[in-house]
């Protein structure tokens, strides 16, 4: 009987001790697959260049939780920095040969492409190229010119607005002051800053949908409102930086941190990128989503400045041609 109660009491302490070794191992595969899954979202070391040629960021600086201010000021010049030497050609994506034609451009370049604006706008200038011509405009034919854009009734009331308060109120001019371009009709301050910052050499920093995006994913600000946007992005860079970073910040959002596949493992700057992961990590499906010259496909312009031609890019179709 003493026999039999020692086998009964040996089973149960085997048994705990299996039991034991079996959580023991699952809870180390599950340790070694957790780690798999964090290392498989770490940035290289170096990352893939968008551009034979261009130099990609060399070590990783993922920003780590509660990110002091200066650390975030370094972070994001360096970001500004590494995309300045990716994109050394960025220029505005709206063709203009004056400040008229630019602030006209980009209150049509609201709710679709610079490239439908510059396959549109030749005809608009060629028939109206004065504020005193658009203004005296019959509207139902600059509606029929602005149709390829949408929403071409509303359009072609700003733009006809904003020509005969030009006319009537700034001597057929288009004023350099924010406060003056704010008060056009179709003229808000994401406009105002383009034309400010491209026809006047004045600093302005644009908030479009890609500077949004890219912002919140650099995490340079929690804001969503984009005039707090611009407050605490403005905060980060010199005043002389902020309109060439604005169009280093597009530029990127349109050929490679795109909305919804995101080409991070071409990203020049996926190691000082704390959303990297969020897109394809595989060089070479990566590359398959790069738009514009980065892709090798025309940009936007139909006259591009000539350093974007010299650094491989593409002249844009006319309207029709494809």
């Amino acid at each position: 009987m003493k026999k039999s109660a020692a086998v009964k009491k040996a089973a149960p302490a085997k048994k705990t001790a299996a039991v034991k070794k079996t959580a023991a191992v699952k809870k180390s595969a599950a340790v070694k697959k957790s780690a798999a899954v964090k290392k498989a979202t770490v940035a290289p070391k170096k990352a893939a260049a968008a551009v034979e040629g261009v130099p990609a960021a060399k070590t990783v600086a993922k920003p780590p939780k509660g990110e002091s201010q200066t650390a975030l000021v370094r972070r994001a010049r360096r970001i500004n920095r590494e995309l300045a030497e990716v994109y050394p050609y960025a220029h505005p994506e709206l063709d203009f040969e004056n400040p008229f034609q630019l602030v006209v451009a980009t209150v049509l370049s609201a709710q679709t492409t610079d490239l439908r604006v510059n396959q549109t706008t030749p005809a608009l200038f060629a028939k109206y190229p004065t504020p005193e011509d658009l203004a005296a405009a019959n509207p139902e034919e600059v509606e029929e010119i602005l149709r390829p854009t949408g929403f071409f009734r509303a359009k072609t009331k700003s733009v006809i607005g904003l020509s005969k308060a030009l006319v009537e109120q700034f001597g057929g001019e288009v004023p350099g002051r924010l406060e003056d371009l704010v008060k056009l009709p179709g003229v808000g301050r994401k406009t105002a800053f383009v034309v400010l910052g491209n026809a006047f050499g004045r600093p302005g920093i644009t908030v479009d949908t890609h500077f949004q995006r890219l912002v919140k994913r650099w995490q340079w600000t929690d804001q969503t409102d984009p005039d707090k946007i611009e407050a605490a992005v403005g905060a980060l860079f010199p005043r002389s930086d902020w309109t060439d970073l604005s169009h280093h910040v597009i530029w990127h959002g349109r050929r490679i941190c795109h909305a919804r596949k995101p080409a991070c493992g071409v990203c020049p700057i996926a190691p000082l990128c704390p959303a990297y992961g969020e897109g394809e990590t595989d060089p070479e499906k990566a590359k398959k989503l790069l738009k514009y010259e980065k892709g090798g496909f025309p940009g936007q312009r139909l006259k591009p400045p000539q350093a974007y031609l010299d650094a491989g890019g593409k002249a844009a179709p006319p309207l029709g041609a494809g």
